[in-house]
């Protein structure tokens, strides 16, 4: 049985068309984060808007035709994330990855991306339709449903260290340009360009998931859910800082660099590693 899954995995991601969707899928995450940055440059300006992937998919329901533009996105944002679960089911065909606990740690990595990606599809499909949902409230509402459970702070205390890592890992793959190995990159100077995008891109969201990981261990410390925040309060907490809107822009700049090097990776990324 697990042979023949992974051999239709095989064969599915070989397939052109799926290759595709893949890449298609980057640029629409791509633009998703295209959008993101703007409303973030925005609030450092002053502008009152949601800073969370709900607040970008309402943004654009707001604009001509902006449903059509909505299922685009999902549709997208759904390819890369079955390419993720097709790409996890294949962790024991990549070389390197012998040993058990590597291949599924690999494995749950790719289908925890996959999770994350098909959901923001959802979002997106479920605004074309009309809801306008609250990412803010809906971390405060998870972080409460959290707390209640037997050991609830712990557990939200331990969510949020695993927001946090994952958002220094994001640093980490900047300062180290660990993605070069995700993509083929062009030779000379638009290579290096792709670089240094990948680079301020990825800075800035590690950045933003850490500052997301504080305030949810602050949810969790206080035993307070409305401490709590997403992408949203994590903004709103950094405008209040001091130098604040200066550090906002920067971030929104580093999402909208981000942006562009997801598109970009829809046309140079590696999808055989």
């Amino acid at each position: 049985m697990g042979t023949s899954a992974s051999a239709a995995a095989r064969d599915a991601s070989s397939t052109p068309a799926v290759r595709i969707a893949a890449r298609l899928g980057y640029v629409a995450n791509g633009v998703l984060h295209l959008i993101l940055g703007a409303i973030i440059v925005s609030i450092a300006f002053g502008a009152n808007a949601d800073s969370d992937q709900s607040g970008a998919f309402k943004a654009l329901a707001a604009a001509p035709m902006g449903f059509l533009a909505l299922w685009a996105l999902a549709a997208g944002l759904w390819a890369l994330g079955a390419w993720y679960v097709l790409d996890g089911s294949l962790q024991r065909d990549r070389p390197g990855n012998k040993g058990t606990a590597k291949k599924w740690g690999r494995r749950g990595s790719l289908w925890a991306r996959a999770v994350v990606y098909l959901a923001l599809g959802g979002i997106a499909a479920s605004v074309a339709l009309g809801a306008r949902p609250n990412g803010e409230q809906s971390t405060e509402d998870v972080s409460r449903g959290v707390l209640s459970l037997p050991g609830g702070p712990f557990l939200l205390g331990a969510g949020a260290l695993v927001i946090g890592g994952i958002g220094v890992g994001f640093v980490v793959i900047g300062i180290r340009r660990g993605f070069r190995k995700k993509v083929d990159l062009p030779a000379g100077a638009m290579g290096r360009t792709v670089v240094v995008i990948g680079v301020i891109g990825y800075i800035a969201k590690g950045i933003s998931l850490v500052t997301v990981g504080v305030l949810v261990l602050v949810a969790a410390v206080r035993v307070d859910a409305d401490a709590a925040g997403g992408l949203d309060g994590a903004i709103q907490t950094l405008v209040g800082l001091p130098y604040g809107p200066a550090l906002v822009v920067g971030v929104g700049f580093g999402f909208i660099a981000y942006g562009v090097f997801s598109i970009l990776r829809g046309k140079y990324a590696r999808l055989d590693d």
